[in-house]
């Protein structure tokens, strides 16, 4: 398969510290892949240099084979990839559905007043669909600041996806979600990836990762430590001592302590 995506020994310091250090990445085209670590191994950064948030010191950034170093988050983003993030950013005093007609006027360029151009028929249809693929119709006239934290999330994919981007980018959508609305995320990844959408997720939730995604990359301090399936990353030692905190030799001791028993 074609990587759609590639970040090459790409490295990142704030200040003295080295948040990335010749950290490369590669995600195929049709892939869900997870980036995985423990926290401060830079996986954020690593999305942040990615999308022109932050410029990287060293390395390059392909999407494709086109060059999108240092590239602002705008042309990033025109080129096909979109983003969510941490903190999910919408704008809670907009309805949902003012959320998503601002959504559909994106074009990478500063719109004074995007509500003013925004709500057509197409528009409206177009945002209606979306949340309804999401599970949120329902809300599509409520503030958005009144959703539960994880109905922001599928808000947040949702507007994200009016773009119909190539690749997209899920920060933590797991992360403090309750556990039928992480199964509902992951129905909705599961169908736009057989669909033919790529996914790139920065996921700490192991269950979530571990059956969603089939590509897996470790980072450990700045720089990816271990590549692969689920089934070889779970029982990879150094991923074990730097994502979980057990060493190879704690673990030969459960191993004796079972065999005991």
């Amino acid at each position: 398969m074609t990587a759609i995506l590639r970040a090459e020994q790409v490295s990142k310091a704030f200040g003295g510290v080295q948040a990335l250090g010749g950290c490369s990445v590669d995600v195929e085209e049709g892939s869900v892949t997870a980036l995985i670590g423990p926290n401060g191994s830079g996986k954020t950064t690593l999305f942040n240099v990615i999308t022109g948030y932050e410029r990287l010191d060293a390395g390059e950034v392909y999407v494709g084979a086109k060059k999108i170093t240092n590239a602002p988050p705008q042309r990033v983003f025109a080129l096909g990839v979109g983003r969510t993030f941490q903190l999910t950013r919408i704008f809670p005093r907009l309805t949902v559905m003012e959320n998503m007609l601002v959504a559909t006027q994106h074009t990478g360029r500063r719109v004074r007043n995007p509500l003013a151009r925004a709500g057509g028929p197409a528009d409206r249809h177009r945002a209606m669909e979306l949340l309804e693929f999401t599970g949120i119709e329902r809300h599509a006239g409520a503030l958005a600041e009144t959703l539960s934290y994880g109905q922001r999330k599928l808000l947040e994919l949702a507007y994200v996806l009016v773009a119909d981007p190539a690749v997209v980018l899920l920060d933590e959508p797991a992360g403090g979600v309750n556990p039928s609305l992480i199964q509902h995320i992951a129905a909705r990844i599961r169908e736009l990836n057989a669909a033919g959408k790529t996914f790139l997720i920065v996921e700490h939730n192991m269950d979530f990762v571990m059956d969603l995604c089939g590509h897996i990359a470790v980072l450990d301090y700045g720089t990816v430590v271990a590549t692969g399936p689920p089934a070889i990353i779970r029982e990879d030692p150094r991923v074990l001592d730097a994502y979980l905190g057990i060493a190879e030799e704690d673990l030969a001791e459960e191993d004796d302590d079972a065999a005991a028993h």
